[in-house]
């Protein structure tokens, strides 16, 4: 079903998770929603993404749309007759919105039927699904400094769980976090050497804006720069932006990613860069946004990238007025 009704709000009570959502459903807190709409993928056996969300005039989000993670489309650029896995992506249309109103979040439309088969069973081995609780992050840390292999750490927290039908994450997932967490940059006193030296630029020079990305245990993950030199030509030269990661990478394997423009000579200049723990959607959205905060939230007419899907997907949520372009 689809649509607004302005009947009175049903109230959801603590068994909230075993219900259907229906038109009007109403929660105390944003996160309260989109839990309940979680676990209600999780029962049914499908993924749960934001795809839209608006802020106010005070920056505060009134407004959020969930969907099934097989909702979109997705063109790829092999043959169908020489694929060997489907595309992962069903263009669904199943979703709800829900919107505040007074202190309230309240459901304003609900669509329920898929496009494709839903796997109950195998829940939380959908990608929207998997996560790794601090007790795993822990235990993949500890291991890992012991040298003990990953693939060996996975299977020891398989056999705590239980069996691979109570995991909650992949070994691809644990090799993706060790990554992550083999990149930090606050190793050994580099992290706070990087603080105090971007401070002492700050206090050089009140332009200067940096600024950092930080995990679960305040271990520096990500950066980002700039210098007046920078922000100055963003403001003339902001309209058309290269933007890549593969020019070089550090000592942590941490991509390098600049931000690009060109002057009125020609002339390649930088407007920005910043130093990743990795290329997903989460971190180039938190790098744009840095950006964008930098240049006075000025976004630019145009950005050129590679065909990175992450890249992609950050750019639409981040910078939605910007046209997208690829680099030969």
């Amino acid at each position: 079903m689809d649509g607004e009704s302005n009947e009175e709000f049903n109230t959801v009570d603590d068994s909230f998770s075993d219900l259907v959502p229906t038109l009007n459903m109403c929660f105390d807190t944003m996160k309260e929603a989109k839990k309940f709409y979680s676990d209600y993928g999780k029962k049914c056996g499908f993924g749960v993404q934001t795809r839209t969300s608006k802020k106010d005039n005070n920056n505060e989000v009134y407004y959020l749309r969930l969907v099934c993670s097989r909702e979109g489309k997705y063109v790829s650029n092999i043959r169908p007759e020489v694929k060997t896995l489907p595309s992962q992506t069903n263009q669904c249309l199943t979703g709800i919105t829900i919107a505040r109103k007074d202190d309230k979040w309240v459901v304003r439309t609900v669509v329920l039927e898929h496009s494709h088969e839903l796997c109950p069973q195998t829940y939380n081995l959908i990608h929207a699904n998997r996560k790794l609780n601090m007790h795993a992050k822990h235990t993949l840390e500890v291991n890992d400094d012991a040298d003990v292999r990953i693939n060996k750490s996975f299977l020891s927290m398989v056999g705590e769980a239980g069996g691979y039908e109570n995991m909650q994450f992949m070994e691809r997932d644990a090799r993706n976090f060790i990554d992550q967490h083999r990149r930090s940059v606050c190793k050994e006193g580099d992290g706070q050497a990087l603080l105090r030296h971007f401070s002492k630029i700050r206090d050089l020079n009140n332009d200067f804006f940096y600024d950092l990305q930080m995990d679960e245990g305040n271990r520096i993950t990500s950066v980002f720069w700039a210098d007046a030199k920078s922000r100055a030509s963003c403001e003339e030269f902001s309209d058309v932006v290269s933007f890549y990661t593969t020019y070089l990478t550090n000592k942590y394997d941490m991509p390098f990613a600049p931000f690009v423009g060109v002057n009125h000579h020609g002339q390649s200049i930088l407007l920005g860069c910043g130093l990743l723990s990795s290329e997903d959607t989460r971190s180039f959205m938190w790098l744009f946004l840095s950006w964008l905060r930098c240049m006075g939230n000025k976004a630019p007419d145009s950005i050129v990238t590679n065909q990175c899907r992450a890249m992609g997907n950050a750019i639409e949520e981040v910078l939605p007025t910007t046209k997208h372009r690829w680099c030969l």
